[in-house]
């Protein structure tokens, strides 16, 4: 287990969990170029983030958290992204992981993981598995022991956050074959986290390869997670709540360095007949694009965020489907700006903009990494028939 050097500070509200984002994003902004080009792990920042109280922000009141809603969720997770993507990414899971237990964790479960939450305990995961099927074809074991406990055996890849995390949530299947979540230390015997991330983008979130050698799993440490799927939930679009807001900061992010960089260093172009880059017609209008797209990327975060947040008021089947494709209309809008974005960057700025010891192409290799996560092109399926014929979309996750 980590150690903070004190007890996590306990934001109160969401007006303070905003105000902490806000700050810990300016801290985090210095350095995080350097920090991609040398990949170098964010520890420190992450004991930062722990530190402020932000990772405990959706505790329920009744454990001593300030249950922040999701218009809050999504803003803090847009900030701090928009001053470094991977950090940003490290604690997605770690929300995901704190509503699953809120869904499906008995009492007792919640009250221990709850309190360790608050105390700056962090959730990795271990979640995707390479070489099966597809993404569903979940092939980790939780075999029941005659004590009463459990045997985890399997291969984790894409572990985002696991290599710096206190808890890892392991997705198994059990003998029924159904989804359990296994939250096992990240020190317990016959767990070992591969520091083997190599991707051109998110350079430093660590996301590589968790093997899981007949770990021992107390069965109060074991949350039946395919219940959550039996009735309307909001598993998925919070989860891809968090997803979108990360492309909608990278968006903003590149755009306010686009901005600096034109403003600061750009060239006129000769034909223009202007004494500055920035008042050239041409790059105003093409940042005027820009900015509509990054302003509707965002507005439709919040509006998706505040259809989760009114579903959450009153759950059914409709009000749960809508949330979902709210967030869906999000996730295209977001990573077709972050991508765009990123990529316009160069075109807007100039020639020295491509200086590798600038480092501004991380935000477009974050981008482009990012959006891989899942395709938006079956979240259009999915709104497409949502609209056309009332088809609500399905209870996987990833919706």
């Amino acid at each position: 287990m980590s150690s903070l050097p004190e007890p996590a500070h306990v934001v109160a509200d969401d007006t303070e969990a905003l105000k902490v984002a806000a700050a810990l994003a300016e801290e985090f902004r210095t350095g995080a170029a350097e920090r991609d080009a040398q990949r170098r792990l964010p520890r420190a920042e992450l004991d930062r983030l722990s530190a402020s109280g932000l990772l405990a922000i959706t505790v329920p009141d009744e454990h001593g958290g300030a249950d922040v809603s999701a218009v809050t969720l999504a803003e803090v997770f847009r900030l701090l992204a928009a001053a470094d993507a991977s950090l940003a990414q490290i604690p997605q899971s770690h929300f995901v992981y704190i509503n699953v237990l809120r869904r499906q964790g008995t009492p007792e479960q919640q009250t221990f993981f709850f309190g360790e939450v608050l105390a700056g305990r962090r959730f990795g995961n271990a979640q995707s598995e390479a070489g099966t099927k597809h993404i569903q074809d979940i092939r980790t074991r939780l075999e029941p022991r005659p004590d009463g406990s459990y045997e985890l055996t399997g291969v984790k890849h894409y572990s985002t956050g696991a290599l710096f995390a206190d808890w890892i949530p392991v997705l198994a299947r059990g003998t029924d074959e159904e989804l359990y979540v296994a939250y096992v230390p990240r020190e317990a015997p016959g767990v070992s986290v591969v520091d083997d991330w190599d991707g051109m983008g998110q350079r430093t979130t660590a996301s590589g390869t968790v093997r899981l050698e007949g770990v021992d799993v107390p069965t109060d440490r074991v949350v039946p997670h395919h219940l959550t799927f039996h009735g309307p939930q909001l598993h998925g679009a919070v989860a891809q709540l968090l997803h979108s807001a990360i492309d909608a900061g990278i968006a903003s992010g590149a755009l306010a360095e686009a901005v600096a960089f034109v403003r600061t260093k750009s060239r006129p172009w000769f034909e223009s007949g202007f004494e500055t880059a920035a008042e050239d017609p041409l790059l105003v209008q093409r940042f005027g694009e820009l900015a509509i797209q990054v302003r509707a990327a965002e507005a439709l975060l919040s509006a998706a965020a505040r259809a989760v947040d009114s579903a959450r008021g009153h759950l059914d089947d409709d009000t749960a489907a809508e949330a979902s494709i709210a967030v869906a209309a999000a996730k295209v809008a977001a990573a077709d700006a972050a991508v765009e974005t990123g990529s316009s960057l160069f075109e807007v700025s100039g020639t020295r903009s491509a200086l590798d010891a600038l480092g501004l192409h991380r935000h477009w290799r974050d981008a482009r990494t990012h959006t891989l996560h899942d395709p938006t092109r079956w979240k259009v399926q999915h709104i497409g028939r949502y609209v056309l014929n009332g088809t609500r979309p399905p209870r996987h996750g990833l919706l």
